[in-house]
């Protein structure tokens, strides 16, 4: 089993949550920026309607459970050896912030400029699709951690980026599939507001959470 644990390494990424969420922001602003492009082709092409955008937020949601189950277990792994505490904070993290970055935040975002909003949570209502990609998420973060833990710098850095881009994507699809047809005209409030809508929970879900609670359960 190769070494998990280098004190320098867990020096290095000792930072504070707002270094953290400093440190992603370029990330999730071009994230950001990438999915309105993506979302502009979308619905200035003539052929998206709310059904196809609910089937591609759905994709992109699955597969951002993949990216944030992964990279909460390979946090984790870093700064703890425990398996069970990795398998705990490998599953509720990526439901709670996978659901805020992905659906509960754009809803509100859309509600906030009075459009009227339908509710959907895939977490709630469709457990069946999303278990398999939180596992498979989960089983690739301990498989990094034990088998690659050479590369898991550039991995994490290629990580963060795609973690975010997917978040975005899906954060964009959610608000067409579930009532902000007419986002154009609000396209900078749009563009403002999912930074913070992705920024924060993936942050949260790659770093902070993991690393907070592993080091709790070292102590």
């Amino acid at each position: 089993m190769a070494h998990l644990h280098n004190d320098q390494e867990h020096e290095s990424h000792s930072s504070s949550l707002s270094e953290e969420l400093l440190h992603h922001l370029p990330y999730a602003i071009f994230s950001v920026a990438a999915s309105l492009i993506v979302l502009s082709f979308f619905s200035h092409a003539g052929s998206g309607n709310a059904e196809q955008a609910d089937a591609l937020f759905h994709s992109f949601h699955f597969l951002h459970i993949v990216f944030a189950a992964t990279g909460t277990v390979l946090t984790f792994m870093r700064f703890s050896s425990s398996v069970p505490q990795a398998l705990i904070v490998g599953t509720l993290s990526p439901i709670l912030f996978c659901s805020l970055s992905d659906a509960i935040l754009p809803y509100y975002g859309g509600r906030l400029l009075g459009v009227p909003m339908h509710w959907h949570l895939c977490f709630y209502s469709e457990l069946q699709n999303v278990v398999p990609f939180l596992v498979v998420g989960i089983l690739n973060g301990f498989v990094m951690a034990y088998h690659h833990y050479a590369n898991l710098l550039s991995f994490s850095i290629g990580s963060h980026f795609v973690h975010i881009l997917v978040s975005s994507l899906a954060a964009s699809f959610f608000l067409v599939a579930h009532g902000f047809y007419n986002w154009s005209p609000s396209i900078g409030y749009v563009f403002l507001y999912l930074i913070g809508a992705v920024l924060i929970p993936c942050t949260m879900s790659d770093v902070v959470v993991p690393m907070l609670f592993a080091k709790a359960h070292k102590k």
